[in-house]
């Protein structure tokens, strides 16, 4: 048996997490029909999709995910340890796979709560909540390791970080409207001589927005990749040496990838914890007993209701390649001993 602690998910580039004092919110003790709502996509779901069938994953995933299944994982609501009521054991199964579009998180998410609304009105209210608690002295969010964090994340210091990254992004916002302007605005320089990356790197950085901070990640976060959106996402790639290749995403369709600040977010929106189970392969060299991981996400405010839980198929020591969400279908099982459970959340 594991035990995991549940601790509040760090942001990439921040030096230290912030500890908010969550407003007095009634917890809503758990009940059958909330339960049965975490699996009510697909009745069949666990005949259709046992761990076996599961693609892209290795035997020792595989034999690890069968064993957690079959013995369950117990969640324990963080604040009151010894109410029974507040206690659950759930057998997790795959919920099967999602489009990979950049708009994973939400459909993931969407499947996993077994909610009544689209992915898209997720991310709606998700940038909604993280907005409205940026502005408000008590919704949990300190303005400058926010700031820091988005900066880190999407608009790094190119002069640092290459004992990690091979290659570095840097994302920008492009408005629509503006893009027939902004292509103009190339092509003079290219008539001047100018490669044309190094032109578009040049009018982009002067033009666009550089996702670097509260209101700009709320920009960003919104882009679904649907002509209705009001930004383009322009991304440059950068190694070492220099500019590395523009990505003008002409189509519109790029979608913004859900973070750790969206997840947490999405968290608060809900009043429930969001567990990431990451399943790492042989080569992030850990053995069978310890490759899959539970990534806790808690909410800003108390949490209100049962956790749901999202799958990220790893690859490499950190991740690398766990760049897609899955749904994970939580049933709901009796209640047993601490011991015989799995894992102890």
């Amino acid at each position: 048996m594991h035990r995991f602690k549940p601790v509040r998910a760090s942001y990439v580039g921040r030096d230290k997490t912030y500890q908010p004092s969550p407003p007095a919110l009634p917890w809503r003790d758990p009940t059958s029909a909330s339960f049965e709502s975490l699996g009510a996509a697909d009745p069949d779901l666990e005949e259709k999709t046992t761990w076996e069938t599961v693609s892209g994953l290795e035997d020792q995933q595989k034999r690890y995910l069968e064993r957690l299944y079959a013995k369950g994982v117990l969640w324990k609501h963080p604040e009151n340890d010894s109410s029974p009521t507040r206690s659950t054991i759930f057998r997790l199964s795959h919920g099967g796979d999602v489009e990979a579009d950049g708009n994973c998180l939400f459909t993931a998410s969407q499947k996993a709560m077994g909610a009544d609304i689209d992915a898209r009105e997720l991310r709606r209210r998700t940038v909604k909540r993280f907005t409205e608690d940026l502005g408000s002295e008590d919704g949990g969010l300190e303005r400058e390791s926010i700031d820091a964090a988005i900066k880190h994340l999407y608009s790094p210091d190119l002069k640092a970080g290459w004992g990690i990254h091979v290659v570095q992004e840097v994302k920008l916002l492009a408005k629509k409207e503006d893009r027939e302007g902004l292509d103009v605005a190339i092509k003079e320089l290219v008539d001047l001589g100018l490669q044309r990356e190094v032109a578009a790197e040049s009018i982009y950085k002067e033009r666009c927005i550089a996702v670097e901070d509260g209101p700009s990640w709320a920009q960003y976060m919104s882009i679904s990749g649907s002509p209705q959106d009001e930004y383009d996402i322009i991304t440059l790639q950068y190694t070492e040496e220099g500019l590395l290749s523009v990505d003008e995403n002409r189509e519109g369709h790029a979608a913004a990838f859900g973070d750790d600040i969206a997840i947490e977010s999405l968290a608060t929106e809900f009043k429930r914890e969001i567990y990431v189970v990451q399943a790492h392969g042989s080569d992030a060299m850990v053995d069978e007993d310890n490759c899959v991981f539970f990534l806790p996400h808690r909410p800003r405010s108390q949490i209100c209701g049962p956790p749901f839980f999202l799958f990220m198929k790893g690859t490499g020591w950190c991740g690398a390649g766990a760049d897609h969400y899955e749904p994970l279908i939580a049933h709901s099982a009796p209640l047993i001993s601490q011991e015989k459970a799995a894992v102890v959340l």
